[in-house]
């Protein structure tokens, strides 16, 4: 599928989720194929300055045609976020946006590996340069870890004897492919209920090791606080998530980092008054924002969409944040 077939979610709500000051500087974390940087610097003035983030060198190659001399691109794992606005001398940025996941063309080229609908190489790395393939984890695991994975990543419940029957073919051949994969996770489900039958046996499987693959959740564990540490006073944390697993994470850590007592159930209950605690770093934005009827009708991949907004306070940051 060509870039610009890609359709970003949310658009027009998360660039106004980010509250731009025209003379602002911002961080795209997740340039893919750069429509919601694209948006952001329509509404920047010629002050205003534009970071955009990203590992995959097709997103790269993207960037070079925003001809803008606003934007600065930086090939690099979001979860490097300090490094890459270290490296361009930008303590403080006004706003980050994440948008996570896997981007439309990824999943639409063959050989990225990241789809079961066409064939190719099971591959599925974001950064194509580095790393373990989808393929080389599934000939080196054990079945115990191809089940933890595939259970706790793809919430997938037949886990066990999908993992089981991955161990049994890779000792006849290796699986090397994408639709070899899907077909014997599809014999492994055979036929049990699933509960929807819209669904793909496989797509839960896939999901678990693409983020296996990418430490995906570490990933965005990491970005979270180091981003939340780069905002000025004001400025906007947005993510867009996909899944239930990275909007948990999301959800708890906004929760968290904006309570007094960073979230403890038991400094809640030590009896002070909440004045007289430590103001939080963060302050959630209005409630998860989800795609209108009309977007998931035009773009069924936005279904599952959720973005959750915070703003910085004027509160330092506690000595234990993490870094």
């Amino acid at each position: 599928m060509p870039d610009a077939a890609h359709v970003s979610v949310l658009l027009e709500e998360s660039v106004a989720a980010l509250a731009l000051k025209p003379e602002g500087t911002y961080v795209d974390a997740t340039f893919g194929r750069g429509g919601h940087a694209r948006a952001i610097l329509a509404r920047l003035s010629a002050a205003g300055r534009l970071v955009a983030i990203d590992r995959d060198p097709d997103a790269a190659r993207a960037a070079m045609a925003v001809r803008d001399p606003r934007l600065v691109f930086v090939r690099e794992r979001f979860g490097n976020l300090d490094r890459a606005l270290d490296a361009l001398d930008l303590p403080r940025v006004d706003g980050v946006l994440l948008d996570l996941g896997v981007s439309s063309p990824q999943i639409d080229t063959p050989s990225r590996g990241f789809s079961f609908r066409r064939d190719g190489p099971l591959d599925m790395r974001m950064d194509p340069d580095a790393g373990e393939t989808a393929a080389a984890f599934i000939a080196r695991a054990s079945q115990r870890e191809l089940t933890e994975v595939i259970r706790d990543h793809g919430e997938e419940r037949l886990a066990q004897p999908i993992a089981r029957a991955i161990v049994a073919a890779r000792a006849v051949r290796p699986i090397g492919t994408t639709r070899e994969l899907a077909a014997i996770v599809a014999q492994a489900v055979g036929a049990r209920t699933r509960g929807d039958w819209r669904q793909d046996p496989a797509t839960r499987t896939f999901q678990a090791l693409r983020i296996a693959v990418n430490d995906e959740l570490a990933e965005l564990e990491r970005v979270l606080p180091r981003a939340v540490a780069r905002l000025a006073r004001d400025g906007r944390l947005a993510v867009i998530s996909f899944h239930s697993l990275e909007d948990r994470i999301v959800k708890q850590f906004v929760a968290r980092a904006s309570k007094p007592w960073g979230g403890d159930p038991r400094l809640a209950r030590v009896p002070v008054t909440e004045a007289d605690l430590p103001q939080p770093p963060l302050a959630p934005v209005g409630r998860a924002i989800k795609p209108s009827a009309a977007e998931c009708d035009a773009n069924p991949r936005a279904r599952s969409a959720v973005l959750r907004v915070a703003r910085r306070t004027g509160a330092p940051l506690p000595a234990d944040w993490p870094s």
